[in-house]
């Protein structure tokens, strides 16, 4: 099994754009639709973005759940630690657990079984993306890519007054000999807050 954070052996980057991003929910809702899941169990962070999408395109029941190897945007544990578990609503029903990478399998199998044990008729696994090594442990997937993916809501962070590229991203293309420039950023329209307390 892969390091799913040892970004020195990928090669090639995917960006993913919101276009990009909408049209690999949208897949994924026709591949899912079929066995029509009752709930959705998003896995925060990055899988409450499609799995919040998937809900609302099957008008379906959304729980998001959390567990992470994270604190404050920094890996800092080898398995994901619960934070937010499933409800008991999800008793009797078929639930399908959404992230946004299948890296090793561990997180999806985690929430798999918890919903199982909470007496879920059924628990089946989307994500966004998955690296080869890691396909089989996803019903279902959108992109499968080997490369370093820029999402688009994690591209940018704001620190010190301005916008800046994810330095975790910045380290990961470093691996690749490629720097972080304006190209990689997400497109988007300005705006100034319309309020905003002083």
């Amino acid at each position: 099994m892969n390091n799913p954070y040892d970004y020195s052996t990928r090669t090639g980057i995917h960006p993913i754009s919101w276009d990009d991003f909408h049209g690999l929910v949208k897949a994924l809702a026709v591949a899912v639709a079929p066995w029509q899941p009752e709930i959705i169990l998003p896995v925060g962070r990055g899988g409450y973005y499609p799995g919040t999408l998937l809900a609302h395109l099957l008008q379906v029941e959304v729980y998001p759940v959390r567990l992470t190897r994270r604190v404050d945007d920094v890996v800092v544990r080898e398995s994901p630690l619960w934070l937010v578990e499933p409800p008991a609503a999800v008793a009797g029903r078929r639930v399908l657990v959404v992230d946004e990478m299948c890296s090793t399998g561990e997180t999806l199998g985690m929430v798999r079984a918890r919903a199982l044990a909470l007496g879920a008729a059924e628990a089946r696994t989307a994500t966004l993306y998955a690296h080869t090594w890691c396909t089989g442990a996803a019903d279902y997937v959108g992109l499968i890519t080997d490369e370093l993916i820029l999402n688009p809501w994690d591209r940018e962070i704001y620190r010190d007054g301005a916008f800046h590229f994810h330095p975790e991203y910045a380290a990961a293309l470093a691996e690749q000999g490629l720097a972080a420039g304006p190209s990689l950023l997400i497109p988007a329209t300005p705006f100034v807050a319309a309020r905003k307390s002083e």
